[in-house]
């Protein structure tokens, strides 16, 4: 087997491999031997079948095997000798002559095939001693776990009928149907719905209006659903809601008791109390955990300047893309409304994808050179969180899982590259500093320069230095995600931040 170098320009490389007919002839004849033992053949007994006769009879579908084995096996092996590593899979071309071929399969002609790929550049690793983050830590105070429990304590809060009109802050029962242009519309009929007014639970207006009916009012509510509403026979359409009340019901008093604990399922208010420090802690140390790592980041940005793998650029920035897209169809907004043009944006999402790879490049090195890797049960604990994401997907995602190329990857791209940081953070000089909870949460980057990430060129952004890998999980999680339907409410996102 001859193995040429027809192309090495900067990453990329382009390999012909040459396998002589006669030695195609020779894997060939092998594997006739082997048939002939085995063959039952009318006319013949067991072992004593002529090989020119199996040759005419099998000798073609087992070459195209050995053509695919060949093809399938060594550029593997072939970049091994060579010392390289392939940025994606090599792509194979061979001829598409249907009389070459022909020629192939009869072991009359040299089987050629070429290998086209790029490889993933030699990182040079520097010292980290010289990286320095600021750690930022927030005090939480009694009044931050007693306000949470407060909110949290609002499932739990008891409602009593009452007489009179409905106020903010009481609950009602109702029926009702929405209708556009006078048609009722799919998903805007409910019936015993419970609605607290005041809790911007439903699309704008909606509960205004409800503030003062009483048990047994019919009322016409004349509402607009809001541009970005996600429904888009919806948005912004007028629409009316004909509404029965059947109950107002007051608010009963909430305390932080014993009480109110055995109410959420917990044992004492002091259980309830550590339950929620250690959420809230866990929500700072997230944004404490998102901040030290941009700054780890911003500096090995500034360390490693290399070329990256166009592949893998073009890869990420369709990911981006793709999410960008998909960001400003959902909200109704275009790349104006967001304060830059197409052009503009697609150039700073360029330069992120650039960034993406780069440092997901030195992640790995890093990692690779440090020992790090992920576990088994790391691995489980992760499909346990995808499952746990998507109540009543679990089928979807394991199917996802099991049957999609690379999809394992996605998983344990985010959890190699956070067991990264989690050494690297042994290593650098970190500093704490206590801050407020409006410091932390703050944006970091208000005083900066504006990265590509931080960019208006659509509505949501995405962490620096995720995967290609890992942004795809994502993506077809998010895909199997149940949808909602059509209602007054509001949108999932905006219930989310309630």
């Amino acid at each position: 087997m001859q193995v040429i170098e027809t192309l090495a320009e900067g990453l990329k490389r382009e390999i012909k491999v040459v396998i002589p007919a006669k030695d195609m002839e020779a894997r060939m004849n092998e594997r006739l031997a082997d048939v002939k033992d085995k063959a039952r053949i009318n006319g013949f007994r067991p072992g004593k079948v002529p090989v020119a006769h199996l040759k005419k009879m099998y000798g073609k579908s087992i070459m195209a095997d050995l053509v695919n084995e060949i093809v399938r096996e060594q550029p593997t092996s072939i970049l091994s000798e060579r010392g390289e590593k392939s940025a994606t899979q090599p792509e194979v071309a061979m001829t598409e002559d249907k009389d070459e071929a022909e020629k192939i399969l009869s072991a009359q002609a040299d089987f050629e095939f070429t290998l086209s790929y790029e490889v993933l550049p030699p990182i040079e690793l520097k010292p980290t001693k010289g990286i320095k983050v600021t750690r930022e830590v927030v005090e939480i105070a009694e009044s931050d776990i007693n306000d949470q429990i407060l909110t949290i304590a609002e499932s739990a809060r008891s409602f009593e009928t009452k007489k009179g009109k409905a106020a903010n802050g009481d609950r009602i029962t109702m029926d009702y149907v929405g209708k556009v242009d006078g048609e009722a519309f799919e998903g805007g009929t409910d019936q015993n719905a419970e609605l607290v007014l005041g809790s911007g639970r439903f699309i704008p207006g909606f509960e205004d209006q409800l503030v003062g009916v009483k048990a047994g009012d019919e009322k016409t509510i004349n509402v607009t659903f809001p541009a970005e509403y996600p429904a888009k026979n919806l948005a912004g359409k007028d629409a009316t809601f004909d509404v029965t009340v059947k109950d107002v019901a007051a608010p009963g008093e909430i305390e932080i008791n014993d009480e109110l604990a055995s109410k959420l399922g917990i044992e004492s208010a002091d259980r309830l109390k550590e339950i929620v420090r250690g959420q809230i802690e866990a929500q700072y140390g997230a944004v404490t955990r998102q901040k030290i790592k941009r700054q780890i980041l911003d500096q090995l940005d500034e360390m490693y300047k290399f070329e990256t793998p166009k592949s893998l650029v073009e890869a990420e920035f369709g990911n981006i893309w793709r999410q960008v897209s998909t960001d400003l169809a959902q909200s109704g907004k275009t790349f104006e409304d967001e304060g830059t043009t197409e052009e503009k944006a697609r150039e700073d999402y360029q330069v992120l994808a650039e960034r993406r790879v780069r440092l997901g490049l030195v992640l790995s090195e890093i990692g690779e050179k440090g020992g790090v890797e992920v576990s088994e049960e790391e691995m489980q604990r992760a499909m346990y969180e995808q499952l746990r994401q998507f109540p009543g997907q679990e089928k979807q995602i394991l199917d996802f899982f099991r049957n999609t190329p690379g999809a394992a990857a996605s998983l344990r791209a985010p959890l190699f590259e956070e067991k990264v940081i989690d050494q690297l953070l042994n290593e650098i000089d970190v500093t704490d500093k206590t801050v407020t909870k409006e410091e932390l949460l703050a944006d970091d980057e208000a005083d900066g320069e504006e990265k590509p990430e931080a960019k208006k060129a659509a509505p949501k952004k995405k962490a620096a230095a995720k995967t290609e890998a890992a942004a795809e999980g994502e993506e077809a999680a998010e895909a199997a995600a149940p949808k909602k339907k059509a209602a007054p409410k509001k949108k999932a996102s905006e219930e989310g931040a309630e």
